[in-house]
């Protein structure tokens, strides 16, 4: 992907798109991606970065949701368990098999969760990844050697998926590129453009010069998370807001406070919420929290109160307690659920997906969850597509291999969620030697991974590679910022930079980077 290219396009581009999706998270994602694939003349805008919101920071699963099956929401959970196998299928990259194990601490505990978890295995059917069983105490110990031991009389063993969420949204851009799909990022839609009270466009602004476009589309697709309503009201200044925001925060700590290759499930917390402790890259993240907020940003930051929750928490149910200084990075993400005009306690809102149709004919596509993106965008487009009376065209995402698909990986090698694109980046090695350097040592990433970024995945700033293009930001934020010249000076290399430049570019993500660092 080349931003210049994809620039280029839109200026030249002398008829109407089929269709403008505003929003480049999971959602906006993977609707862009249904279209093009149906091959329709597509354009997807994003305000900031690909994934720059909430789609980079959940807890890394792709799973059916047990806390739904708690809560009786079986639609979703059998919808989100088929659309988990399809990502394993069309994305092996990336998206793996992860064991859990429920510690149990009451005589009740064990038989009550293998009941559960034997309904989540018939609901998974055919995509079920692997049959729950019950632990006993010494083989709970052994799969998760730093669980509490004090009062622990066993668990329940169960599959999930495990996935890299900011790479996943890459990799889905670079699919839609790939089936003639247009993307930009840091391209803000500042206004919709009607005619005959008909949505028919939006004005965008390149945030990056501040040349300003008027773009012509069929239908306009509003996919920008917690962000919907800011579209509404460009649409009609009275709309009211359809979107509840949830803060849910994670923090990661070193491995050594999950040592083995098996995550824990707390099924229940004080707030009704599951606590996960899951080992991811090399570290463990622990989360989530659920906590109403009246304020929507790009750069959400957790609450004292939900660090200290997640750290209560996960001492309940490791030997060692994981103290403030123990906490690599802290990272917060806001969930767009859908309102129900009570919303005091968000744990309990549906994560359905939300489609509306605006009177000017307006698509709005909300709620929802990561694991359910494809099936999110393949409702939208089929909505859309009438709407703005394209031929009809079936989805093909469900068989549809996601950009770096590769089925056998070695998740030893660092390089390893490139998928396919391991080969590319090897070759650059082989020419430039002095690329194959690592850039920080406690951390696996290699200047080679920077210019790739710039040239292939539209990385616009240090702030791009180092929180999504890779996760250096939450696997060790204090090593990210004393990677940040080095990589400032790689992308200004690409990006023909100015020192100036870099200087800023330093600083910038330096302040960014310490908010994700608990004082």
């Amino acid at each position: 992907m080349d931003r210049e290219i994809m620039i280029n396009t839109i200026a030249e581009h002398d008829t109407i798109w089929d269709v403008i999706v505003i929003g480049g998270g999971a959602t906006g994602l993977g609707a862009a991606l249904e279209a093009s694939s149906r091959g329709y003349t597509t354009l997807l805008l994003e305000q900031a970065d690909f994934a720059k919101g909430t789609s980079s920071r959940s807890t890394k699963l792709a799973h059916g949701g047990v806390r739904y099956l708690q809560q009786g929401d079986v639609s979703l959970v059998v919808e989100a368990l088929h659309e988990r196998g399809l990502m394993m299928k069309n994305a092996p990259h990336l998206v793996r098999n992860q064991a859990f194990v429920i510690p149990t601490y009451d005589w009740w505990g064990g038989p009550f969760y293998t009941v559960g978890m034997k309904v989540y295995d018939v609901l998974a059917g055919k995509l079920g990844l692997g049959p729950s069983k019950s632990l006993s105490k010494e083989e709970t110990l052994k799969l998760i050697p730093t669980v509490e031991p004090e009062g622990l009389r066993g668990g329940v063993i169960y599959y999930d998926g495990q996935f890299d969420d900011a790479r996943l949204a890459i990799n889905l851009a670079q699919s839609c590129a790939d089936t003639g799909g247009t993307l930009v990022n840091y391209m803000k839609v500042k206004n919709l453009i009607k005619a005959s009270d008909m949505v028919s466009g939006v004005v965008a602004e390149d945030v990056e010069t501040g040349k300003e476009y008027k773009i012509q589309g069929r239908v306009v697709i509003n996919a920008t998370g917690v962000f919907v309503d800011d579209i509404l009201k460009m649409d009609n200044p009275d709309a009211k807001p359809i979107v509840r925001p949830s803060q849910g925060v994670h923090i990661v700590l070193d491995k050594e406070f999950l040592p083995g290759d098996s995550a824990i499930m707390v099924p229940k917390t004080d707030d009704g919420r599951v606590l996960f402790v899951v080992p991811w890259n090399n570290k463990a993240i622990v989360g989530t929290t659920d906590t109403p907020v009246d304020s929507t940003s790009l750069e959400p930051r957790a609450l004292e109160e939900e660090v200290a929750f997640i750290l209560e928490h996960a001492a309940k149910y490791l030997s060692k307690d994981p103290k403030r200084e123990d906490v690599q990075s802290v990272f917060a993400g806001l969930r767009p659920l859908v309102s129900t005009g009570d919303d005091k306690n968000t744990a309990q809102l549906s994560r359905s997906h939300s489609l509306m149709v605006s009177v000017s004919g307006l698509v709005t596509i909300t709620g929802g969850k990561w694991t359910t993106y494809r099936r999110m965008g393949e409702d939208t487009i089929d909505k859309a597509s009438l709407i703005a009376g394209l031929e009809e065209q079936p989805s093909k995402t469900k068989d549809l291999r996601i950009h770096g698909w590769l089925k056998n990986v070695n998740t030893e090698d660092p390089l390893f969620f490139y998928g396919s694109d391991i080969i590319a980046i090897r070759k650059l090695i082989n020419r430039r030697p002095e690329l194959g350097e690592q850039i920080h040592k406690d951390l696996p990433t290699v200047k080679a991974q920077v210019v790739w970024a710039a040239q292939q995945e539209m990385a616009r700033t240090v702030e791009d590679f180092l929180s999504r293009r890779t996760r250096s930001l939450l696997l060790n934020a204090r090593a990210s910022i004393e990677m940040a010249p080095e990589v400032a000076k790689l992308l200004a290399d690409e990006l023909d930079k100015d020192e100036a430049w870099q200087k800023d570019q330093v600083e910038q993500y330096s302040k960014l980077a310490k908010e994700y660092i608990l004082q």
